[in-house]
């Protein structure tokens, strides 16, 4: 049974994220069909179809964000580690091979955002890096090869 860890607020993001879906989005697409229905015959009727295949995938990432709303396991920020890589925290690295620094959180699903250097917490780079304590260095298989790292600091 797979289990969606995330903070609290990754938490209150998708489910403001799936309460604008059903209450906004939803009904401007429905009212689309209707309007499209009206116009008459629906075979050759374009914005009948695409505002339909608009309701299909729609109703697909509200199952999706469901889903995982249903299986979240909620951690508590108070209770992570800040003495070693984990779930939530900020770690800044340097890339051995590129001598080059930069900054990742991990995160739940729903809260990743690779421009804001949020990556997933079960991603290959975030497993690589669990564990490891400031000083140490992480071999972290991806695949492109293998790159390795030093954690410089940990944060929460």
């Amino acid at each position: 049974m797979a289990e969606f860890y995330m903070t609290q607020s990754g938490y209150d993001k998708l489910r403001a994220e799936l309460e604008q879906m059903e209450h906004v989005e939803m009904p401007a697409i429905l009212e689309r069909i209707a309007t499209a229905r009206a116009e008459g015959d629906l075979r050759e009727n374009a914005e009948y179809h695409g505002a339909r295949e608009s309701l299909g995938m729609l109703e697909a990432k509200m199952s999706e964000i469901r889903y995982k709303l249903s299986m979240a396991e909620i951690i508590d920020e108070s209770t992570i580690p800040t003495d070693e890589v984990a779930f939530g925290c900020t770690v800044r690295l340097k890339d051995l091979d590129f001598d080059e620094e930069e900054t990742l959180t991990l995160v739940g699903s729903g809260e990743e955002d690779s421009s804001q250097g949020k990556i997933l917490a079960t991603s290959p780079m975030a497993m690589g890096l669990m564990g490891k304590k400031v000083g140490e260095i992480a071999e972290v298989e991806v695949p492109a090869g293998r790159l390795r790292f030093e954690v410089l600091e940990i944060s929460r």
